[in-house]
């Protein structure tokens, strides 16, 4: 269980594999759920190997875990495909997907959650430049709340469901 002491590992991110690090070490804290707001599911970063296995076990050993994905642009995540679609098919009581509400259409940031405690935030989604940290529940929990606010105005995705993976 987490702390308020429990120190972090706070970093900057710089390239995409500072980035892809960075998703699995942020992603290995969660103990409830992630929450992932992402323009088209990023390629290489959520459907990396070890990405994908950090979810599995969270979502298998977990039964109340689950992992919720925000998506600005279904038609591109449906052209590139990502085996973190296909990993969500199969276990659909805990990962979901939902279309960013066209209200939120201009929205450029992009990050990960784990539970409200560890973030991985770039605040334009076109660049890999950003910062994470695995104990930082204050900001954490201020993304979160965006974070909920877009996922309750938010419908499924239908594109996903059909996307062969």
């Amino acid at each position: 269980m987490h702390t308020e002491k429990t120190r972090g590992h706070r970093w900057v991110l710089t390239t995409f594999e500072d980035t892809r690090a960075a998703a699995s070490e942020v992603a290995a804290i969660a103990q409830r759920g992630l929450s992932i707001l992402t323009p088209d599911l990023e390629p290489g970063l959520y459907d990396h190997e070890k990405f994908l296995g950090i979810v599995k076990r969270l979502v298998l050993a977990k039964r109340c875990a689950r992992v919720r994905v925000l998506i600005s642009e279904p038609t591109r995540t449906v052209r590139n495909g990502n085996r973190l679609v296909g990993l969500g098919r199969r276990l659909d009581t805990y990962i979901e997907f939902r279309n960013l509400h066209d209200d939120y259409a201009g929205h450029r940031e992009a990050f990960l959650l784990a539970d409200d405690i560890a973030l991985l935030y770039r605040v334009n989604n076109r660049r890999w430049e950003g910062i994470a940290d695995t104990h930082e529940p204050a900001v954490a929990r201020r993304y979160l709340t965006l974070f909920e606010e877009i996922w309750a105005a938010s419908e499924t995705s239908r594109e996903l469901r059909q996307l062969r993976v």
